[in-house]
């Protein structure tokens, strides 16, 4: 899927000026909705981890100490008060500007890949998906977290009003299900987890050994 350059343009001006309220946005939806879904996730990552939209920094604190994280994200106004966020952690952290459906790694490079909250707002949600399994070593683990299409179809219409909007502003999708891509991929589910009406999706799963 290929997208017009001022789309694009637009879409990274959206995520900058988010970044100014982001945190505050997530503290309400967090308490309503997505629970302790980002400790749920980090907490899981093992060895070399690589945390795809790590946004703010706000998972850094949920990773366990000998995790070795990198970060990436398509927003450097994000990724500015991640760093700030990791600074205060006293936590080491590789933080770098990339796209999720791009990423500037080779295959095979890390243990755990990460994405909390992120893949919603990629606007090619395969490539990204495909990109994290490239570079996931085998027998390495991948861990999503998101909203999702609800499995109430008066929800899932008003996702779709909502998408009317927030698709062309800042790229975000609401009726998506991840776990489709995930295991169009060849990826091995371990556990999925579905909840608030369908809404959140919380699974991890791991790449074949051979």
């Amino acid at each position: 899927m290929t997208h017009a350059p001022e789309r694009i343009a637009r879409w990274h001006r959206y995520w900058d000026k988010k970044s100014r309220t982001y945190d505050k946005e997530m503290s309400f939806w967090e308490g309503r909705l997505f629970g302790d879904s980002r400790a749920w996730a980090c907490s899981q990552a093992r060895g070399v981890a690589l945390e795809v939209a790590i946004g703010t920094g706000l998972n850094i604190p949920h990773y366990p100490d000998d995790v070795e994280l990198t970060g990436i994200d398509l927003s450097e106004s994000m990724l500015d008060l991640a760093r700030t966020r990791a600074d205060e952690q006293g936590r080491a952290v590789e933080l770098r500007q990339a796209d999720a459906q791009r990423l500037p790694f080779d295959d095979a490079s890390f243990d755990t890949v990460v994405c909390a909250l992120g893949l919603c707002a990629i606007p090619d949600m395969d490539a990204a998906v495909a990109e994290m399994v490239r570079v996931l070593r085998p027998g390495g683990r991948l861990i999503l977290v998101d909203h999702i299409e609800s499995s109430s179809r008066v929800v899932r219409g008003v996702q779709r009003l909502a998408e009317l909007v927030t698709v062309p502003l800042g790229g975000e999708h609401f009726l998506r299900r991840p776990l489709r891509a995930v295991r169009a991929r060849g990826l091995e589910i371990e556990r999925v987890q579905r909840f608030k009406l369908g809404l959140v999706e919380r699974l991890v799963a791991h790449k074949p050994e051979s």
